[in-house]
């Protein structure tokens, strides 16, 4: 446990000044180190018969897709139906074997749309003119759930929440995270420019840590799935990137629809 809290505050004290000092460009410089990292996890679970030049090319590919899904977001379909088209094509070819060609393709498709698509919005959101705010709002919602849910599923936990997929995650330790995420949201509200009313944030928090915990759960399926643990080991304690994002790749896109519809109905 002790591995895990250095590495965490380590983590923390590299992102949260980069976030805060390197304004709205900030997250989408630190974001694509991340992408690069759990998309290479991914392939390596999802893919590991892949050639080394094709992981190259798909990280490369991956590259893009966020930086479409980021910067040009009107062109993201055009962006993955040729991406797609090479997720099938490639593997068709270059294997002999009708059935890992298949696997190779589905799950290549699907990595895409998982790492880099499902993080470009926490680019977009630092983007916005209460973005730094946004940001924490969203990191304490997620990551403070999930650190309440540690700890307190570690002292109280006996209820399995989801023992098919998680079979260590418990009710007691997820009613902790929430209790915790919300009062984190409370307290960067409090500090900050955030343009939410305080209904909103309560309940946003709180809906939030729900989504994290099923990002949370999806990352556990995928690992059952391709028969891992961890995603990687670059971060003791904690596992790989991916495992650290899990619950990012749910919260990020869910604030950013929620921020749309915030526009939407603005006077």
């Amino acid at each position: 446990m002790g591995t895990r809290i250095i590495a965490g505050l380590t983590g923390l004290a590299v992102v949260v000044p980069i976030i805060v000092l390197g304004g709205a460009p900030s997250v989408w410089w630190l974001m694509l180190p991340f992408v690069l990292i759990a998309l290479d996890e991914y392939v390596r679970m999802a893919a590991p018969e892949l050639s080394l030049l094709g992981k190259i090319a798909y990280l490369a590919g991956g590259l893009g897709t966020v930086t479409v899904a980021v910067h040009a977001p009107e062109h993201l379909g055009l962006a993955l139906a040729v991406m797609f088209m090479a997720c099938l094509c490639v593997p068709m070819f270059a294997r002999a074997e009708v059935d890992i060609a298949a696997r190779q393709a589905v799950r290549l498709g699907f990595g895409l749309v998982y790492v880099p698509v499902l993080m470009a919005p926490l680019a977009r959101i630092r983007m916005e003119p209460d973005g730094l705010a946004l940001i924490f709002f969203l990191l304490a919602s997620t990551w403070l759930g999930d650190t309440g849910a540690y700890f307190a599923g570690r002292a109280f936990g006996k209820t399995p929440l989801f023992p098919r997929v998680s079979p260590k995650k418990t009710r007691e330790g997820v009613f902790g995270g929430l209790l915790l995420a919300v009062a984190g949201a409370a307290l960067i509200k409090s500090v900050s420019n955030l343009d939410l009313s305080w209904p909103v944030v309560l309940v946003l928090a709180a809906v939030l840590d729900v989504a994290g915990v099923i990002g949370d759960l999806a990352e556990s399926m995928l690992k059952r799935a391709f028969g891992v643990k961890d995603s990687g080991s670059i971060m003791p304690g904690h596992g790989g990137i991916l495992d650290r994002i899990d619950s990012l790749l749910f919260t990020g896109p869910l604030l950013w629809a929620v921020l749309q519809v915030r526009l939407l109905l603005a006077p």
